[in-house]
């Protein structure tokens, strides 16, 4: 079965910076292992997002609903966490987005039967892009690894698991 592992927004901003959470801190080791055993038995194709704005992110439609600079390019904070950088040889596309949801994934990942997720925020950028890809392979299996991911709060990431879950995307605990 050919399979894909999208690993959605792993950097500084959202693990340790502007955004950062406990959860995704306590989350990022295990992300780590499951990606080593993925690269160690060649079980899926890595593909990672990478959140990117510009100078003027305030002015934009998200930063006047969400008023913290974050992810600019070319800064520290929109760097991939230093703990992922090693597996990003291994992945098959790094993706800048510039939205919630990125419409350059299901071109991407059409040909695979599975394609699971990975990272942060499961109730912002994770949701957008597994339902993406739902409404555009409706038969494509989604998966949502709940251990690998966290949200804004646990509160919220729980709500977002459901939302994909009755969306029919299996979530993984």
């Amino acid at each position: 079965m050919a399979k894909a592992l999208v690993v959605v927004d792993m950097q500084n901003d959202f693990v340790t910076g502007a955004l950062g959470t406990a959860e995704a801190q306590e989350m990022l080791p295990r992300l780590v292992e499951k990606l080593e055993k993925v690269v160690a038995q060649k079980s899926a194709d890595i593909l990672f997002t990478q959140d990117t704005h510009k100078e003027n992110y305030l002015e934009t439609q998200e930063g006047k609903n969400l008023p913290v600079i974050h992810c600019v390019k070319n800064t520290a904070g929109w760097e991939i966490v230093p703990e992922l950088k090693k597996f990003i040889p291994y992945a098959k596309a790094v993706i800048e987005k510039k939205s919630f949801g990125t419409t350059r994934l299901p071109t991407l990942l059409k040909p695979y039967e599975e394609v699971e997720f990975v990272g942060v925020c499961t109730d912002i950028c994770v949701i957008s892009n597994a339902l993406l890809l739902k409404a555009f392979y409706p038969e494509q299996k989604v998966s949502v690894d709940a251990k690998c991911c966290a949200g804004v709060n646990p509160k919220s990431h729980a709500e977002a698991l459901n939302v994909m879950k009755m969306c029919q995307c299996e979530i993984k605990e």
